[in-house]
């Protein structure tokens, strides 16, 4: 068997000491050290087929490098660009990301908290969390670093990066009164999670500034954040004796659902229904007629957690953000329309 090489080889074969090969291959203590310096051990260590010890490393530091990222949905497309958002800060810092779905699930969600705490990950990205969420709240409370995602807690303060659900709502209210539409429904989103809240406090607020009237008979709430709610509240607005031009959806995968139900009534839309989105998942220009929606920076998004996520594991002379809110932006395609005369 093949001796593993050592951070002494790689010192040895460049005629260094072994603290600057240690410094030079750890992405958090490379600032005293040259471009060129870093890159030689680097291509070394390549060459010699170093592979670091990340277990003995991790019982000499107490750090595992790792982080849990935990999503609500692995098939919502909206996750793939926030992912790579997160591990395009997280590698270059030497942290692994472990990936786990809660499908929604609160019993599943406090089963894999305990999982990647059992792993020894070094802290949480949550995207799933709750408004009303005591195993992420208590994790925190014991020391786990952690962040959410989209998201927020209503119980603790962990610092959180979300979209600005108001602006959004406010910019779909204009966009519709401007195209002449008074009668506008709504499909909130689930009020346990706080962009379902959120986002139908702002379309309530907002209804109110426009002098829209607010019926209740003209909104309906979703259990989930997918098509089949969409199609259910559809359904359920499409019962009511109440008529209606517009719907505003609190996500695309609602508004999608409530499209497809509107069909099967013969309903076009825009001609007959206009109906709008928030979030702008990938492809939505691509899917009849074009979904008007909020364009949230995805990316940005897991970029931004992950930086405020490196902030708590590697402290600095800088203050925690606990709040951060990222700007939105309307985006306006075939679904919407000017209402019928």
């Amino acid at each position: 068997m093949n001796k593993r090489v050592t951070l002494k080889d790689i010192a040895r074969h460049l005629g260094v000491h072994v603290s600057t090969v240690s410094r030079a291959l750890d992405p958090q203590k490379q600032s005293n050290l040259s471009a060129d310096a870093i890159a030689r051990v680097r291509d070394t260590a390549r060459e010699l087929g170093y592979r670091p010890n990340r277990l003995a490393a991790g019982l000499r530091t107490r750090k595992s490098m790792s982080v849990g990222v935990m999503i609500p949905d692995i098939t919502n497309v909206i996750f793939p660009p926030i992912v790579r958002g997160i591990e395009s800060v997280l590698e270059p810092s030497g942290y692994a990301s472990i990936l786990v779905n809660t499908d929604n699930l609160a019993e599943r969600e406090a089963r894999l908290i305990q999982v990647l705490r059992d792993r020894g990950v070094d802290g949480i990205i949550h995207a799933a969390a709750l408004r009303d969420d005591p195993t992420i709240s208590w994790a925190a409370e014991e020391g786990l670093a952690v962040v959410t995602l989209n998201r927020k807690v209503d119980s603790h303060k962990i610092p959180y990066v979300i979209n600005d659900e108001e602006d959004g709502i406010r910019k779909i209210v204009d966009h519709l009164y401007k195209l002449g539409h008074r009668k506008i429904a709504e499909i909130a989103g689930p009020q346990n999670l706080s962009t379902g809240l959120l986002r139908h406090e702002a379309f309530i607020k907002t209804a109110r500034e426009y002098d829209l009237q607010v019926d209740p008979d003209l909104i309906a709430t979703a259990l989930h954040f997918d098509e089949d709610e969409g199609k259910k509240c559809a359904r359920r607005l499409l019962t009511k004796d109440t008529p209606f031009t517009a719907v505003i959806c609190a996500n695309d995968r609602l508004a999608l659902g409530a499209i497809v139900e509107f069909r099967k009534d013969g309903l076009r839309c825009p001609e007959d229904v206009s109906v709008t989105g928030f979030n702008d998942m990938p492809f939505l220009d691509l899917i009849p007629p074009g979904l008007t929606t909020i364009k949230i920076q995805q990316h940005r998004a897991g970029q931004t957690c992950a930086r405020r996520l490196l902030d708590i594991l590697v402290p600095n002379d800088q203050p925690i953000v606990t709040e951060t809110i990222l700007p939105v932006q309307l985006i306006v395609r075939g679904s919407t329309g000017s209402p019928k005369a």
